[in-house]
């Protein structure tokens, strides 16, 4: 899946399995079966069985799972049960804080995707993110918020958050990740707030966004594309690199690699060959 673009990756609570299907069917790139927080301690075995039970039941179903923190009891039977299904195509490893963590899951064999959700696995980020089996990075802004004491929803928090949203973009590029996801937007109803948070996410350079509810895949997929302008200029660059030269102009601009590669990357967001 490394080399697959993810817009979206929507989370459905392993304790709703009528939800199961409806997840798959909403659009989004990616569906994320969670055993961790939205699941009750005294619910965990049953949605586990729920998870079991549908994989057993549809064998060319795709998805990913998040698992239970490390040192939480449940997690070694998340990570039996993801072991055991080539449905799940990767772990959502939460709270995570230094690399033998990850170590342990990736045991597993599926490729491991961190949620940095404190101080000290944002001070472990190199190393998470250079760990054997990981795939990419994704952050949990409200429990990394909480760790630091920030105030949820204010201006002065986001500033802060930025600050470990750079981190993540910054670890992946240097770990050769695929594109980083951004944490999820929790006001469901509110669109207009979660079309700017993908915008924002796409500027900064993440591949997408954690989503809670259907409803959200369609938004962010928009907010991400590129508009109409961004993709012709896009076009007009690469015919007029087509011919191989190493720096020109195109409406009166220089062009060289890294605009190449920029002009390369909307088109790729749009769907269209580059």
């Amino acid at each position: 899946m490394s080399n697959s673009m993810i817009r979206s990756a929507l989370f459905v609570p392993a304790t709703r399995p009528e939800r199961f299907a409806k997840a798959l069917a909403s659009g989004a790139d990616a569906v994320i079966v969670d055993l961790e927080d939205a699941v009750q301690e005294s619910s965990k075995a049953e949605a586990r069985s729920n998870l079991d039970a549908f994989l057993d039941c549809n064998p060319n179903v795709r998805l990913l799972v998040r698992i239970n923190a490390p040192g939480h009891v449940q997690q070694a039977a998340d990570i039996a049960l993801c072991r055991r299904h080539h449905g799940v195509i990767g772990l959502l490893l939460p709270k995570v804080e230094n690399v033998e963590q990850v170590s342990l899951a990736a045991d597993s064999g599926k490729p491991i995707w961190p949620i940095i959700e404190s101080a000290r696995g944002l001070m472990q980020l190199e190393h998470i993110a250079c760990a054997a089996g990981v795939e990419r990075l994704s952050f949990g802004a409200l429990d990394l918020g909480l760790d630091l004491g920030l105030a949820s929803g204010t201006a002065a928090a986001e500033r802060m958050l930025d600050q470990a949203r750079y981190s993540i973009l910054l670890h992946s590029s240097a770990a050769d990740l695929a594109p980083p996801l951004d944490s999820v937007f929790p006001a469901i109803q509110d669109q207009a707030g979660l079309d700017r948070a993908a915008r924002d996410a796409r500027d900064m350079g993440f591949g997408g966004l954690l989503c809670i509810h259907p409803s959200q895949v369609a938004v962010v997929h928009q907010a991400l594309m590129p508009a109409p302008e961004e993709l012709a200029w896009a076009r007009r660059v690469l015919e007029a690199g087509s011919g191989g030269a190493g720096v020109f102009v195109v409406d009166g601009q220089m062009v060289d690699a890294p605009v190449l590669g920029r002009a390369r990357r909307l088109l790729q967001r749009a769907g269209s060959p580059a």
